[in-house]
């Protein structure tokens, strides 16, 4: 049946029609009766009484039906370009990298975080800081290939919390055939002391500035490093003493002295009382403890004494490398064994 917008119409049906005034799917049109309601009806349950052209021609302008037409075609949405593959790119090479916002004000400086695709996959991945015994989600999102994106921004007071970092990530290819990828999850452990080095920010292949690039996975292999907690060293440490002590004691011998000296700077063991004393007045006598050291051993070349300042909020250790950069040029300096004293100790050696 040829009905038309505007076409007056009845009910096969049941009693009543009205007139035509659109048209819903293929089978329907929606009908205006002459109570000024408007009502669904299946196309094959109406008769046409009379046509739009014959209407029109006898009713004046203002009174005849507007036209409908057929909304115009939507265009086409545009296509996802395909991004461009590089030779190298079927591994998988992922990084985590670090920029000061504000390079020559390091001690005050906030930092920039991004996340580094250089491989021909897309990567769904999830970045996180380990908080207590859980994990936190810091990021996720999906990155195309051989590019870098943008984290976040934070400051010192956030420092701490990257101490632990854990990326997971699923690498896929969009369209196309591509060689499986095992899902990854790697653990990473931030040197935070690090973020208070202007020379740990080193020249790279990604940025114009200096950054501090973290390796997640190189060439298809996740990067392993030594997860060793200060909570872990320190069960370790009691371990070992609870051993040593159920030992037989041999007959006691003349140690020959060490040829490591190790100087405990933590406030506890230079003083017994600190009542009344600011943080600067116990700045200054770490800082004394520090000097009268090296005065007693300056004549004694190639010897090796490891400062013991702890990790804290980095106070002590940066004072103690300021006078050994401008007062000790001679001396030679580095961090101390971490299997011993983890990231809270400097080794200094007189020339």
């Amino acid at each position: 049946m040829n009905i038309k917008a505007g076409d007056k119409v009845r009910f096969l049906n049941s009693v009543g029609g009205g007139i035509v005034r659109s048209f819903k799917g293929k089978d329907q049109v929606i009908v205006e009766g002459d109570d000024g309601f408007e009502i669904p009806a299946l196309i094959r349950e109406l008769v046409v009484v009379e046509h739009l052209d014959s209407q029109t021609r006898s009713l004046k302008p203002e009174q005849q039906a507007p036209v409908i037409t057929a909304p115009e075609p939507q265009p086409k949405p545009k296509e996802e370009p395909i991004p461009e593959e590089t030779p190298g790119g079927e591994r998988l090479n992922v990084f985590l990298a670090y920029l000061p916002l504000e390079p020559k004000a390091i001690q005050q400086s906030r930092y920039e975080c991004f996340f580094i695709n250089e491989s021909n996959y897309y990567l769904l991945f999830n970045y996180m800081n380990r908080n207590n015994n859980s994990w936190e989600s810091r990021y996720n999102g999906l990155i195309e290939p051989n590019t870098k994106i943008f984290i976040e921004e934070f400051g010192k007071e956030d420092i701490n919390s990257l101490e632990r970092i854990c990326i997971q990530c699923i690498a896929f290819k969009k369209d196309k055939p591509y060689a499986l990828k095992n899902a990854i999850s790697v653990e990473l452990r931030i040197d935070t002391v690090k973020f208070y080095k202007r020379h740990c920010f080193m020249e790279n292949d990604f940025f114009e500035e200096d950054a501090l690039i973290y390796p997640v996975v190189k060439g298809d292999i996740p990067e392993r490093e030594l997860l060793v907690s200060s909570a872990e060293l320190q069960e370790a440490i009691l371990q070992k003493v609870r051993i040593d002590k159920s030992l037989p004691r041999p007959e006691a011998k003349k140690k020959a002295p060490s040829p490591v000296l190790e100087v405990d700077l933590h406030i506890n063991q230079l003083l017994d009382n600190t009542n009344g004393m600011s943080g600067a007045d116990l700045l200054s006598y770490q800082m004394n403890k520090f000097h009268e050291t090296l005065a007693q051993y300056a004549r004694h070349k190639g010897q090796k004494i490891v400062f013991i300042h702890g990790k804290g909020d980095g106070v002590l250790r940066n004072s103690i490398e300021k006078e050994l950069k401008t007062k000790y040029k001679e001396y030679y300096y580095q961090d101390a064994s971490f299997r011993e004293y983890g990231f809270g100790a400097t080794m200094v050696t007189i020339k």
